[in-house]
């Protein structure tokens, strides 16, 4: 049965309140049963669960009212939606965490978030090579049948969900501000796109928080909870990626790692993560193996003729006889990076191999 109107005001006027998190807002309904029945509750109620004065106080001020109206308005428009924990649509891994949101705005197919998701997450400075990894990857896992969820930041989160989006697939942003105030400004297009694409844009912030330090880390738990596993593409030790890692691991999801060369500071946090007891993924098989049974998820999808195929003048080279990524590069005169992204979407392919240092073609 859906909320009322009132009841749905007051869960929002809760959430405006200021430093009123997950836990003080589930405490609070445990011991009111209602929103509604909380914020007509004495102060003297508040405080005898441990609130601070200052949520007591705010609840009835002209500020968290309009908050809350503010809300009401934009949940008028089309593709909007408001989900509330412990309610029908509310996704059923999130809601197993100690601090799941109270209410989620989602802006876009609120019902992805109910589907199988795999986490993507890396580096903001990523390097070309590892853009083009993240890239292949998503696009590959979109067409296996996952939704790919990452964080619309610069970098790997970025690349992830563009390879969605290159495969027809879906993609879920979790932004670590609120959905008016869409962060960094320059995906303004990319999150344009990925809605287009029948995407969607969530975040547990008020709809006009602005870009805070401490709240990326908060985000970081949600793109982990809603997900069956966390892919980590390019990181470094220091890397926010790295938290999103371990609070999967605690949250019980699994994690997976990219491995890269030891002489990139980017890939000493997968490196790092490996030795902690992520699973290292070559291809995607690595990942599908363990998560093939859930429900929609297919095998890959065919590569369409031509993408990577015969004509591929990697190939071509590759099938005169096996080559080491240099000597590809100074046969093909294409620069290294672009032959190591090149050879890692053949290889994610299946049309190439990496023996012993030399790459092989498919019938090599």
């Amino acid at each position: 049965m859906p909320l009322s109107p009132s009841e749905l005001e007051a869960r929002l006027r809760l959430h405006a309140l200021p430093g009123f998190g997950p836990r003080r807002h589930r405490r609070l309904l445990e011991a009111f049963a209602s929103a509604s029945a909380a914020l007509s509750a004495p102060a003297a109620a508040w405080r005898a669960l441990g609130l601070p004065a200052s949520c007591a106080e705010a609840r009835r001020s002209a500020e968290v009212r309009q908050q809350a109206a503010q809300a009401l308005a934009w949940l008028e428009q089309p593709q909007r939606q408001l989900l509330l924990l412990g309610e029908p649509g509310y996704p059923a891994l999130l809601a197993e965490l100690d601090d799941a949101p109270p209410l989620l705005f989602v802006e876009g197919d609120a019902a992805l978030l109910e589907q199988p998701q795999l986490a993507m997450v890396g580096s903001r400075r990523a390097s070309k090579p590892g853009l083009d990894t993240a890239r292949a990857f998503a696009r590959q896992l979109a067409g296996a049948g996952f939704v790919i969820t990452s964080g619309l930041a610069l970098g790997i989160d970025g690349a992830a969900h563009r390879g969605a989006l290159d495969a027809g697939g879906r993609t879920l942003a979790v932004l670590g501000t609120g959905l008016q105030r869409l962060y960094p400004a320059r995906h303004a297009s990319l999150a344009a796109d990925l809605l287009a694409g029948g995407g969607a844009l969530i975040s547990e912030l008020p709809l006009d928080c602005p870009p805070q330090a401490g709240n990326f880390p908060r985000r970081n738990r949600i793109i982990s909870g809603l997900s069956l596993g966390v892919l980590v593409v390019e990181a470094s030790p220091s890397s926010g990626s790295l938290i999103t890692a371990r609070l999967a691991a605690e949250q019980g999801r699994e994690v997976y790692a990219i491995p890269g060369s030891i002489h990139h500071p980017g890939a000493r946090g997968c490196h790092q993560l490996i030795r902690d007891g992520a699973t290292l993924v070559e291809s995607i098989e690595h990942i599908l193996e363990a998560l093939r049974g859930w429900q929609n998820i297919a095998p890959p999808q065919p590569v369409p003729p031509g993408s990577t195929g015969e004509r591929h003048p990697l190939l071509a080279l590759l099938h005169a006889a096996p080559q080491t990524s240099e000597e590809l590069a100074l046969a093909s005169g294409w620069p290294l990076a672009r032959v190591l992204a090149a050879l890692t979407e053949l290889e994610l392919d299946g049309m190439v191999a990496c023996e012993g240092g030399r790459w092989l073609g498919g019938n090599g």
